[in-house]
């Protein structure tokens, strides 16, 4: 485990997958981030080279069908750390024999853990080594533990947009693929009361939310958290079944439709990166 402090905030980071473990405040005395425990043993993912799940679980490219495991093999891979201060960290990726099996792409994949007071920073770089276009996605599933002090339950918190929103939720299909069309669901407003059969039928998908931040909040403490992500085009909201943590998960990708060619250059969301091209990414979460 590797560790970053400042005098606000300590965070714990995995080599496994560069995931991220914890989130301590100094000044609060809280931690922030899901335990891990046994109903979901995860508790900050990264997803690459693709988000959610391929149709089949397998995807073409070149004429070659690749399978290729939901959220992709990142979050499964050592990370090596080339460089580390007090208050940041750096983990690397780069492509194998291994990662060739599954996806044919020439790449390094940074990931930057930093702190500016209490907020900390997560930012994804990828650069495509290889001569050909390479075609990605990427995203975060930070589960955040709810509820967030003692004394109180999941049904004390909301999720609080910073827009007001009108948006459909994007159903999953039985094999994980988003369904044709949105269900509506935010109607105007910038709160989501919190409840754990919210997730009974598996994420709360949105797509180009006004909002580029979402706070767990509660009213009857001042603690919670922010995620802002203003260059993430797609959102998930999830939990595990009658678990006490929330996901607030943006992601430059989505799952596969129902309706997908298999293609991976016409997958929906996917990100197009020309040889030596740098794609970059950040989000940030502040801790009150």
């Amino acid at each position: 485990m590797f560790t970053i402090s400042n005098s606000s905030l300590a965070v714990v980071i995995a080599p496994k997958g560069a995931e991220l473990q914890s989130i301590y405040s100094h000044k609060t005395g809280i931690e922030y981030m899901w335990s891990g425990a046994a109903v979901w043993p995860k508790k900050s993912p990264v997803l690459f080279p693709v988000v959610g799940g391929l149709k089949n679980g397998t995807y073409q490219y070149n004429d070659h069908s690749y399978p290729l495991n939901r959220h992709g093999f990142a979050r499964d891979m050592e990370f090596e750390v080339t460089e580390q201060q007090m208050d940041s960290i750096t983990f690397l990726l780069t492509a194998s024999a291994e990662t060739r099996k599954v996806y044919p792409f020439e790449f390094t994949f940074f990931i930057t853990y930093s702190l500016n007071d209490d907020c900390l920073s997560v930012t994804y770089k990828v650069e495509n080594e290889g001569r050909s276009t390479m075609f990605f996605s990427v995203g975060a599933h930070p589960a955040f533990k709810v509820p967030v002090t003692e004394g109180t339950t999941f049904n004390d918190y909301y999720l609080r947009f910073n827009a007001l929103e009108n948006a459909g939720r994007w159903p999953l299909a039985s094999d994980g693929s988003i369904e044709k069309a949105p269900e509506p669901f935010l109607n105007n407003t910038d709160v989501l009361p919190l409840n754990k059969p919210l997730f009974y039928n598996d994420a709360l998908v949105f797509k180009h939310l006004a909002s580029t931040a979402i706070s767990i909040v509660s009213d009857k403490h001042s603690h919670g958290i922010t995620l802002s992500y203003n260059q993430f085009p797609y959102m998930g909201i999830w939990s595990a079944k009658d678990a006490d943590f929330v996901c607030i998960e943006p992601w430059c990708g989505i799952a596969d439709t129902v309706t997908t060619s298999g293609l991976l250059q016409e997958k929906e969301g996917i990100n197009a990166l020309e040889p030596k091209g740098t794609f970059e990414r950040s989000w940030n979460v502040k801790v009150f």
